[in-house]
């Protein structure tokens, strides 16, 4: 679909730099869904997968929708556990369809393709490229009405996804971590700014309804 196609997505058309072009794989409908990103380190680990079980049906209980990267660690959590409670997921990728990146989650995205969505702005053909991610990140944030970052390192591409939501007037919300973890360095500092500390799905939904 192109940027002047009525069922472009109204959301991403709203954004700076909105892609002049998205290929998509699966339902599109879940575009007119609403939609909230969940994002995070690709070293996320146990104390990631519980805080993503402890928010996620809640969400999905309120037919949200959840975009992803499909990036080790944290988005392969949220896509997966997604998936495993019902629920309904977008992954925006940083390639075009025929080089899934990670190629350990070419699983993954086939088993996305009918009811769930594959979304990039890339032709099918696209190897990924490494600036193409944070170019990505705009879209799942364009996508969506508010952005949780699960664990992120001081310097992490999920920052960078926050940053775009800001820019969008998207909410922002992080999940708290030890004071000690590198995981939790990039979340404590999100919530000193100002973004919204969330230990429960309803923590979310009360900003975004």
């Amino acid at each position: 679909m192109h940027l002047f196609d009525p069922d472009y997505p109204y959301l991403l058309k709203q954004c700076y730099n909105p892609p002049l072009a998205l290929y998509a794989i699966g339902n599109v409908s879940l575009l007119n869904s609403p939609c909230v990103a969940i994002v995070g380190s690709r070293k996320g680990n146990i104390y990631g997968r519980k805080a993503i079980e402890q928010i996620l049906p809640t969400l999905i209980k309120k037919k949200i929708t959840i975009i992803s990267g499909l990036a080790k660690g944290i988005d392969t959590m949220a896509h997966e556990m997604t998936i495993l409670h019902g629920g309904k997921t977008i992954c925006v990728l940083g390639s075009g369809f025929f080089h899934i990146y990670p190629q350990e989650n070419r699983r993954l995205a086939e088993n996305m393709k009918k009811e769930h969505l594959l979304l990039s702005e890339y032709p099918p053909n696209t190897k990924p490229q490494r600036w193409h991610f944070p170019m990505r990140n705009r879209i799942i944030s364009g996508l969506s009405k508010g952005i949780v970052v699960i664990q992120a390192e001081e310097k992490s591409g999920s920052l960078i996804t926050a940053d775009f939501a800001l820019q969008e007037n998207r909410e922002v919300f992080a999940i708290p971590g030890s004071v000690v973890d590198p995981l939790s360095k990039g979340t404590n500092f999100l919530i000193q700014q100002g973004a919204k500390l969330v230990l429960t799905g309803d923590d979310i939904l009360e900003e975004i309804y």
